[in-house]
């Protein structure tokens, strides 16, 4: 007797349509489990076994072999537990096989029968959309989840003996309560701070303007208290709404790492996060056991990954982010299989001058020695500064110093700002400046050596490397987007050098 069913395996964010196969064999009671699982998913034999008997079902006293197709696919989770039970009692022929072949299962199983919610259920149900499988079971506590995904024919159960009985079993549904999903953390933008609260700090508000309109990267420099930390919180209430497309990969993301709400329904607003310097290298960029889940450098995806006390953070970690600076992904290799994550997040740094805060000006008030200095300063490497378009110095404001724009004007700058940008590399698939090769930005600026002049005696000198004067050509086309320019002008590449050279970054 064979029964059948489908499951979704997640890769990253990418799932793969599994097919469980249930054989039971008249020979001694036996459960075996193949097509490579991970420990969780080894463990649900016990689990479905449980909730079988718990929903009032006869167990069959058979040698039942599930098999996970294909099963060169890596498995992981206790997702597979519901489609597990329900293929085993179709080759039972408790429930009709044509019935229970023809949807998708995913949710882990309790002793008592509840379904309970697991993490992935967004990307899971979509890929079983894109397979031709738009008939999907899931946990109650991901329904409001599963819903978001356009085609989808969700059916949510609370119990096992529900979907049995959609199956066809002659059982009792119980009247249980759904088991909430529960996530790691609140909205990942978090509340949204306006910038009027910053008071003076004109040049360093500016940098968080460009920055916000070219979706390029920041560092900030400067004495404790002079507002870093303000800024760069308040950059994600600058930044447009998500396009459909990003707010659906954002929130598969999310639901993948277990911090999603479906109740808040598609997240919207860019993510904003911040973690603390003691982060290890596998919580920034991903990790964990078996296939790695995103860490917050992909949590933070078309939204603002900010590093406060940037130097506090050990070498490792900061090194990780080259390669997602570069290339908007990380990819992450392990035993077990590769895990593919995008990444295309704005990276913020802010940290003070050395490890006193003191050494501003001509740093008489400092108490480091020469050689802390240069060791405290040095964890943010050549090569990883080389990738930060903006590297600004913070002054201690004045006590006659105003109050400055609030967020919503600045938004609405860097909104046209952004929308010139799309306008303009719409044929090429680019949205901001900050993701436009060089190539393109010099085809656009045309045979006039005179524009970059300033730029090539940069390189001549060495205080530029070519990759940072590309960058900086970067900074000149949002200069001249937040002008209403429809391209650079000499004075725009030599603010955004300006932006470029000044303080640190040199």
């Amino acid at each position: 007797m064979l029964g059948r069913t489908c499951a979704v395996a997640l890769l990253g964010l990418h799932g793969h349509v599994v097919e469980v196969e249930a054989h039971l064999a008249a020979s001694l009671p036996a459960f075996t489990l193949v097509g490579l699982p991970d420990a969780a998913l080894a463990e649900s034999r016990d689990r479905v076994r449980a909730a079988v008997s718990s929903s009032g079902l006869v167990w069959p006293n058979r040698r039942i072999t599930v098999n996970l197709s294909p099963a060169t696919l890596p498995k992981t989770g206790s997702g597979f537990d519901l489609a597990v039970a329900v293929a085993t009692l179709a080759g039972a022929g408790v429930v009709d096989p044509a019935r229970a072949a023809q949807w998708v299962h995913v949710g882990e199983l309790g002793l008592d029968g509840r379904v309970r919610p697991v993490r992935g259920v967004l990307p899971a149900v979509a890929a079983a959309v894109a397979a031709g499988r738009p008939r999907v079971v899931v946990p109650a506590g991901n329904a409001a989840e599963a819903a978001l995904v356009p085609g989808a024919e969700i059916l949510a159960a609370e119990h096992l003996a529900q979907v049995a009985a959609r199956h066809g079993a002659d059982v009792d549904v119980p009247d249980v309560e759904a088991v909430p999903a529960v996530t790691a953390a609140g909205p990942p933008g978090g509340p949204v701070l306006d910038l009027a609260d910053v008071r003076g700090q004109e040049e360093a508000r500016l940098g968080v303007e460009v920055a916000a309109a070219g979706g390029h990267h920041l560092l900030l420099v400067g004495p404790p208290g002079t507002g870093k930390t303000m800024l760069a919180a308040r950059m994600p209430g600058l930044l447009p709404d998500l396009e459909d497309a990003d707010a659906v990969e954002v929130t598969a993301l999310h639901s993948v790492a277990g911090t999603f709400d479906a109740s808040l329904g598609l997240l919207r607003r860019p993510p904003f996060e911040d973690p603390h310097h003691t982060a290890t290298a596998a919580s920034v960029v991903g990790g964990g056991p078996g296939l790695p889940r995103p860490g917050a450098a992909s949590r933070a995806h078309r939204g603002v990954l900010f590093l406060d006390e940037a130097p506090e953070f050990t070498t490792g970690v900061l090194q990780t982010l080259r390669q997602p600076l570069e290339h908007g992904e990380i990819v992450l290799h392990r035993a077990a299989g590769a895990a593919r994550y995008p990444a295309r997040f704005q990276l913020v740094l802010a940290a003070n001058p050395c490890p006193c805060g003191r050494a501003v000006g001509k740093g008489l008030d400092c108490t480091c020695r020469p050689e802390q200095r240069r060791r405290y300063f040095g964890k943010l490497s050549g090569p990883l500064l080389d990738r930060v378009d903006l590297q600004l110095d913070v002054q201690p404001s004045r006590a006659s110093d105003g109050v400055g724009e609030g967020s919503a004007a600045v938004a609405a700058r860097v909104a046209a700002a952004r929308a010139a940008q799309r306008a303009r590399w719409r044929d090429a698939g680019w949205r901001t400046n900050a993701e436009v090769p060089a190539r393109a930005l010099h085809s656009r600026l045309g045979p006039d050596g005179r524009l970059l002049a300033d730029l090539h005696r940069a390189v001549d000198r060495g205080t530029l490397s070519l990759r940072g004067a590309d960058r900086v050509l970067r900074v000149a086309w949002t200069v001249a987007d937040l002008d209403g320019r429809v391209a650079p002008a000499r004075e725009d590449v030599a603010r955004a050098l300006a932006l470029r050279t000044r303080g640190h970054g040199a």
